[in-house]
């Protein structure tokens, strides 16, 4: 067994216990990366310099005796809209091709604070706009179950360095299932906590009132770890929650013979593909063997969630990317008349077809014949959902539902059809328009050796709840154990 194999909390465990060098963790993170990425194309930046030097670093402090924090050397992988002090951050776009941020996101300095190595940043949809990693502009990551299949998106570069075995974890961010949906396809634990638990200060915004930074893991055990690293109230972010700090490992606990979890049955009637469909069952059946409860919800207003997504999401990308105008900052047009002429020349090269895309959908629904009859609806809707959840935790612990309604598809399948491709959405972004937290485990394999994810959530704050269900599946289960042979 190569050291890459281990997952995150045994290979801090290795480094704390002085088995194993943080250069020899490195080497090995490097030589796996080596050896697969010219497969998979997961990473826009690989910083492998800077990793040694902060390894050399972390392990004088080791060797005199000083604690290097709960991920003391282990490497970490971070998508690439989360900003890096002196490592370029580009969303993806050429509009921010070579931007360096100059300073740290919050998420960025809580690891660095417990000893996590920054090894690169990661491929994603150009400014977190997309489904499946094709709309970066820089490269296409493939899917290491099968390498002519996407690996979701948007945060697809993360989800594969986890599932390639190249990082030890990796943050993405999640605006309508961002995280959870390539955790599905690429059968790795994928978070998304309640909006506010976890600081955007750093992140590029797409839609600043559903983004949520998260973690990808091997297991829930990492995912707990990690979470309780980059949790936590931050006074640089207003949307930032003040509450009282929770050590989520505490919930690492294979039982739920106390729990209730909901099963909305009519929301995952239609349009499910059969093989997710059985192993959605079959986890309901896992979940009532491990003693819990399970009880039938109505979310009734959840199948309004995509439309209502579509229009906030848009709205709020229009205004939050307007900001890109060819004079502060980002990609400015060679050639120009004048100012109108620089403004519509940049956006126009810089941004990708998708991003634009979104940029006019969410003018229009903002524009003054149309914010009553679009936007302010979609708010009003949103407020149905969000008590509809609300009345839903009434009656149970936490609900279950599918991460996706298929597997990962093969590149350009829905391309040309973009509604195709928005209902790959369409069992995580009610989470995100109500705020709440939700996690993606794997849940089995469809006929063709593809994973499928299988999704939990709970209410605001209760990622206590989530991981231990999420816990107990896993250690009913084993699916995480699977490996892509790359």
């Amino acid at each position: 067994m190569e050291l890459y194999n281990l997952t995150l909390t045994e290979i801090a465990k290795k480094i704390k216990d002085r088995e194993v060098s943080i250069k020899d963790v490195l080497d090995s993170t490097f030589k796996r990366i080596d050896e697969v990425e010219g497969k998979v194309d997961a990473f826009i930046t690989i910083t492998r310099e800077e990793a040694y030097k902060e390894a050399e670093k972390l392990q004088q402090r080791l060797d005199s005796g000083e604690d290097i924090g709960v991920l003391g050397g282990v490497p970490i992988a971070i998508k690439d809209n989360i900003c890096t002090n002196g490592i370029k951050t580009t969303c993806a776009s050429k509009m921010l091709e070579n931007f360096v941020p100059i300073y740290d996101a919050t998420v960025i300095t809580k690891l660095k604070e417990a000893g996590a190595i920054i090894i690169g940043k990661t491929n994603m949809d150009e400014f977190a706009m997309g489904s499946s990693t094709e709309s970066s502009y820089i490269k296409k990551t493939k899917n290491p179950w099968n390498l002519e299949k996407v690996p979701g998106g948007s945060s697809g570069g993360s989800a594969v360095t986890v599932s390639g075995e190249m990082a030890f974890a990796a943050l993405g961010s999640d605006t309508g299932g961002s995280i959870r949906q390539p955790a599905s396809y690429c059968s790795v634990v994928g978070l998304k906590p309640t909006y506010g638990l976890v600081s955007r200060f750093g992140l590029i915004a797409y839609a600043s009132s559903l983004d949520q930074i998260g973690p990808f893991t091997k297991n829930v055990e990492d995912a707990a770890l990690m979470l309780n690293v980059i949790s936590g109230y931050d006074k640089h972010d207003t949307t930032s929650a003040n509450i009282e700090k929770k050590d989520y490992t505490k919930f690492l606990v294979n039982d739920i013979s106390n729990m209730k979890i909901g099963v909305p049955h009519e929301f995952v009637k239609d349009g499910v593909n059969e093989d997710v469909k059985a192993s959605y069952n079959n986890a309901i059946k896992t979940l009532e063997n491990a003693g819990a409860k399970i009880v039938d919800i109505d979310l009734e207003y959840a199948k309004y969630s995509l439309a209502t997504y579509y229009i906030i999401a848009t709205a709020e990308a229009s205004s939050n990317l307007g900001r890109y105008d060819g004079i502060r900052y980002g990609f400015r047009a060679e050639e120009f008349n004048d100012l109108e002429d620089l403004y519509n020349k940049s956006r126009t090269e810089g941004f990708g077809e998708e991003v634009k895309k979104r940029i006019m959908l969410g003018t229009y629904v903002l524009s003054s014949g149309y914010y009553d009859a679009y936007y302010k609806r979609a708010q009003q809707v949103r407020t149905l959902i969000i008590e509809n959840f609300k009345k839903a935790f009434e009656k149970c612990d936490a609900i279950i539902i599918p991460t996706a309604p298929n597997t990962a598809f093969k590149f350009g399948e829905k391309t040309e059809n973009p509604l195709e491709m928005y209902l790959e959405d369409i069992y995580t972004v009610p989470v995100n328009i109500a705020g709440l937290p939700g996690i993606s485990v794997p849940g089995g394999f469809d006929r063709d050796n593809m994973p499928i994810g299988i999704q939990f959530i709970s209410n605001s704050f209760e990622e206590e709840k989530l991981i231990k269900i999420a816990y107990t599946f896993e250690k009913n289960t084993n699916f995480n154990v699977e490996k892509p042979n790359i």
